[in-house]
């Protein structure tokens, strides 16, 4: 498939991304020759790491068994180092050592002379994918984990080693602001300001870095935390990362008696609400635009930190997203535009799709993003095809950046990848989203033009949940220049949660759900027909699972929209009940 009508917006993006690669290679330059590494006299503290430390992955690590990232390699004696990572996620958990924390959750003498070690061989040999090691995000990770595991790696450290240590953040402090000036993508220079905060408050003699890393935060803080809390990526996933970051930074501002920026504390006020927004009856997130795996005790711990204990926002028109909450039924819906493109390399083609739970069950999902994949699951994964909403063609409703076309397409696009990654290079650029409820009946009228350039037609989504819960109505209809066409077919998704087991019946009107916790839900549909086919819920951590979906078809030239409903008729039901009991003989 050729870029189409997308094609000069592809051209113009490599455009701009030339340019930028050009500062970038002015600055580097003029940065080596007039700015120097600074060097901190001393550490002062270590902030606390709030992610969950697991010692028994000590002994693997000691042991030669480095597992990141669902992928694996035993070093029999030889530098993890030197290995080629076999996946970049895998790499990325390398080189950013945030694996130390499990080294020091160990508390021994031998995890802290190991964890020297792995430091010091990373830092005084030249092993390893040196590109992937100087990754921007890579290396403002590594400058956080070096601070907060300080105290492992400095215990019993000779007075050589603790110099050394103190050389390794000054190049770390010096690294990152020579990429902050050259000018690298907003999601990357928001990580540099969070990491040479760090440094600035927790070593002795970065007075100055740590001025011009609260600036660069606090002007990256008003460009990305939007005014709902939401991230400007959209993705739960990266609002989570970034507040295990940012409370502890805000505590070692308290601690240094230095003025906390309003900005770190607005943000966080606002994002803790907003984590709300995605989270399930079961303590897990949303999947949308790049989430995964939720790590359900990383979350419950970050969420403790919520000093208001504050309640969900349900309404987040700047990030895109809709909650509706009734009974215990949850609905969670995706009703933005697709992020700017620096910050869409995970976004997803899953306009108008939504997740549904029943207490702490879910019952419709998205496939969600996969923790062990190739470039092509990845990719699937990221279609709409892949989300609980409506296609034409099954045709994605947002263009991911991939190499096709002419050779000219083919060029910039593969430019593009080296410098964005797979970047979203057009998508619905008008979703509206209406909010209505009466007599405790909560709607939802939603809308997105996905689909006007390449097929004439427009997508809108109508959903009501019942006063209680009970009952979720939904109509999905297309219309536009193009419902003309009969070569344009609808379908609609509804990817259902694993283990729930789905039957039709009915001549395929009805298809009957049972839930792992043996409640059961109906789903009706008309006026045309619905179908079991399989799916893949890929938000697991050993890969993927097989579930199924529920498909509805139509044409909009001859079925402009077609209606839905989910509705629970049994918090306990019994597949298999007991025959009935033999009648009395006074009866026979």
């Amino acid at each position: 498939m050729d870029w189409g009508p997308d094609r000069w917006r592809l051209y113009g993006l490599a455009l701009r991304e030339t340019g930028r690669a050009m500062r970038e290679a002015v600055v580097w330059g003029a940065s080596k020759v007039f700015f120097g590494a600074p060097t901190p006299t001393r550490m002062l503290f270590a902030p606390q790491d709030l992610r969950t430390a697991d010692p028994t992955i000590a002994t693997d690590i000691y042991s030669g068994f480095f597992a990141f990232a669902g992928r694996a390699i035993t070093t029999s004696g030889r530098s993890p180092f030197g290995f080629v990572p076999p996946s970049r996620a895998w790499g990325e958990a390398l080189y950013g050592f945030g694996w130390l924390r499990h080294l020091r959750a160990a508390g021994t003498a031998l995890a802290q002379a190991n964890a020297r070690s792995l430091v010091d061989e990373f830092v005084s040999s030249r092993l390893g994918d040196r590109r992937m090691a100087c990754d921007t995000q890579v290396m403002a990770r590594r400058l956080i984990s070096f601070i907060s595991q300080s105290p492992l790696i400095l215990e019993g450290a000779d007075h050589g080693f603790y110099q050394r240590f103190l050389k390794i953040i000054g190049n770390g402090v010096r690294d990152l602001e020579r990429h902050v000036r050259a000018g690298v993508p907003p999601q990357q220079q928001l990580m540099a300001a969070i990491a040479l905060c760090y440094a600035g408050l927790c070593c002795e003699g970065l007075d100055k870095t740590l001025r011009r890393a609260t600036r660069l935060l606090v002007r990256e803080l008003d460009r990305q935390i939007l005014a709902d809390g939401g991230h400007a990526s959209r993705n739960p996933r990266i609002l989570v990362d970034l507040l295990f970051d940012l409370l502890p930074l805000r505590q070692m501002f308290a601690s240094r008696e230095v003025d906390t920026p309003e900005a770190l504390l607005h943000a966080i006020d606002r994002m803790l609400p907003m984590v709300r927004l995605f989270r399930h009856g079961d303590g897990t997130l949303s999947h949308f635009n790049g989430m995964g795996v939720t790590a359900a005790d990383h979350l419950a711990t970050l969420l403790t930190y919520d000093d208001m204990r504050s309640q969900p926002i349900h309404h987040a028109p700047h990030s895109g997203y809709e909650r509706l909450e009734a009974g215990s039924s949850l609905l969670v819906a995706d009703v933005g535009a697709a992020p700017p493109p620096a910050l869409s390399s995970e976004a997803c083609a899953g306009c108008l799709s939504f997740e549904f739970s029943s207490g702490a069950q879910r019952i419709v999902v998205n496939c969600g993003t996969p923790r062990i994949a190739n470039d092509t699951i990845l990719q699937a994964s990221r279609s709409t095809v892949a989300h609980s909403t409506a296609s034409i063609n099954d045709v994605s409703s947002c263009q991911i950046l991939s190499i096709r076309g002419s050779w000219l397409d083919r060029l910039a696009a593969d430019w593009l990848l080296r410098r964005l990654g797979p970047v979203v290079v057009s998508g619905p650029e008008r979703v509206t989203a209406e909010r209505g409820e009466r007599d405790h009946v909560q709607t939802l009228g939603t809308s997105h033009d996905g689909y006007a350039k390449r097929f004439g037609l427009t997508h809108e989504r109508r959903i009501q949940l019942s006063a209680g819960g009970e009952r979720l109505d939904g109509e999905d209809l297309f219309w536009g220049e193009g419902t003309s066409s009969p070569s344009r077919e609808a379908i609609v998704r509804f990817h259902l949660a694993p283990g729930i087991t789905a039957s039709r019946a009915q001549g395929g009107r009805v298809v009957m759900l049972v839930l792992p916790n043996r409640e059961a839900w109906q789903f009706t549909a008309g006026p045309c027909e619905a179908f079991v086919e399989d799916s893949v819920f890929l938000a697991v951590p050993d890969g993927m699972r097989r579930t199924q979906q529920i498909v509805l078809a139509f044409r909009p030239s001859e079925t402009p929209s077609v209606r839905w409903r989910f509705e629970r008729l049994a918090r306990n039901f019994n597949p298999n009940p007991p025959p009935p009991a033999e009648p009395a003989p006074e009866q026979l």
